[in-house]
């Protein structure tokens, strides 16, 4: 097996050398943190790309930008993303909130089948996770783990509510709800 290749990298005045494989070897097993805006795709996670630097230097969370942490990171091949929340202002994001607590509130109360309007993460944001358990928040998934304990204990850990928490089926059969033969 060859070893990744480390880069020459700068955070805080100080000089650091990690390849791609050191980032994956310092994030596995390790759960995400709540994505405020910014994230980085690692292994089968999101991560918000400060952790991972952080994880990486042992470097203090002020003593970066989050954009400095995602140029390293796309640097070394990663995919890098935005939630679409993370666009707005503090103003329309507040009503964002109020709108989607309202909006939940009247699905409540309408039952059930209400909920589809809420948004679902697609069938392509879910593949990665097969037969893993996972919670969501609209469009986006929270955090995927193999019990549910755990997304529930990451959840409280990190003051964080879902829309939904499921298992995605590895198969047609239980994505259709149908009883063995």
């Amino acid at each position: 097996m060859q070893a990744s290749i480390q880069n020459p990298v700068t955070v805080a005045k100080r000089q650091f050398m990690f390849g791609r494989d050191d980032v994956e070897r310092a994030m596995a097993g390790q759960s995400p943190e709540p994505i405020a805006s910014h994230y980085v795709v690692i292994g089968e996670g999101r991560f918000p790309p400060k952790q991972v630097i952080i994880a990486l230097t042992g470097l203090d969370r002020a003593d970066f930008t989050t954009h400095h942490a995602r140029r390293i990171l796309k640097g070394l091949g990663f995919a890098v993303g935005r939630l679409d929340e993370g666009r707005l202002d503090d103003e329309t994001r507040a009503r964002a909130r109020e709108r989607r607590t309202r909006h939940r509130e009247d699905l409540a109360s309408a039952g059930a089948g209400g909920a589809r309007a809420l948004g679902r993460p697609s069938a392509q944001e879910l593949e990665p996770f097969i037969g893993k358990w996972v919670a969501t928040r609209g469009p986006h998934v929270l955090i995927a783990a193999d019990h549910p304990s755990t997304v529930v204990d990451w959840l409280a850990e990190h003051a964080q509510q879902a829309d939904s928490m499921f298992r995605v089926p590895e198969t047609e059969q239980q994505a259709s709800g149908l009883a063995p033969l």
